[in-house]
């Protein structure tokens, strides 16, 4: 694998291979994980090519302790990815990708998408992964873009802001990657103490509890109890919602035939966690 740091020099090795219509890049914030390693693979099963980044972006956090105590574990991650058959790690300071100042950014106008979820709690939080992904891109030129699903409004945003520079890049959604009791792989899992990493399992218990109790009508009681359930075991909520599955949009009443998802953010032991799950 190749470490490139400066984005001009990554340009020139990567024009230099010919590699016509077969880059596929999976972008990551760094502590490597099985489910960003399934996204190299899956590029790697696709592509001649295979560029993965390692970048905290810090246009994207609004609090500032979760930027500063965001895990870095850079030379397991080169080893990972190695083993895992990248072929090019893009490795950008933030003078490198924000040569005039994180505070000179492009405004995208993302609709609704921005305003919702984690656009309402998290202000600024997808102006940030816009500017970045754009800026990324932009510099590797890959034909196939890589995303995990566990990120389910960020992979639509990415994809509005491709639509908007009519950047000729597909987004390929892939599906989340488990612990084996369920937890959606997160770097931020990292951060867990003990026992709150064995409490976090009932997050996802609660949205099989949904997906296998939910019925037509209305929504917001049947998810009482599973909301009682997390409170019971220290969870706190920004949303815990039923939503459209395509538009993200929230509903009051399911007519049993509409395609929904459950869509969550919690806080645990002060880490937030997200996930989701179609039914």
């Amino acid at each position: 694998m190749i470490i490139y740091k400066e984005g001009k020099k990554l340009e020139n090795h990567l024009n230099s291979l010919g590699f016509e219509n077969k880059i596929g890049f999976v972008p990551t914030m760094g502590a490597i994980h099985k489910g960003h390693i399934s996204l190299i693979e899956k590029a790697k099963s696709e592509n001649k090519i295979v560029v993965s980044s390692i970048f905290v972006n810090p246009t994207q956090f609004n609090d500032q302790k979760d930027f500063i105590n965001y895990p870095k574990t850079i030379e397991n991650d080169i080893l990972l990815l190695t083993k895992a058959g990248c072929d090019v790690l893009f490795l950008p300071t933030v003078e490198t990708m924000y040569p005039l100042g994180i505070e000179i950014l492009e405004h995208f106008e993302l609709g609704y998408l921005d305003t919702i979820l984690e656009g309402k709690h998290r202000p600024g939080h997808f102006q940030g992964v816009c500017n970045i992904v754009f800026r990324l891109l932009s510099i590797i030129k890959p034909q196939k873009l890589y995303l995990g699903k566990k990120d389910y409004q960020q992979c639509l945003v990415i994809k509005e802001m491709i639509s908007l520079k009519n950047l000729q890049v597909s987004t390929i959604i892939c599906e989340t990657v488990r612990e084996i009791d369920g937890l959606a792989m997160s770097s931020r899992n990292l951060r867990l103490s003990k026992d709150a990493r064995i409490k976090s399992s009932n997050l996802y218990k609660m949205l099989q509890f949904c997906k296998d109790s939910l019925c037509h009508g209305e929504i917001e009681c049947q998810l009482s109890f599973p909301k009682e359930q997390l409170k019971l075991n220290d969870f706190s909520f920004d949303y815990f919602e039923i939503v459209n599955a395509n538009s993200l949009k929230p509903i009051t009443y399911w007519d049993g035939k509409e395609p929904i998802m459950i869509i969550v953010a919690v806080f645990l032991d002060g880490i937030r966690l997200i996930d989701n799950l179609v039914f």
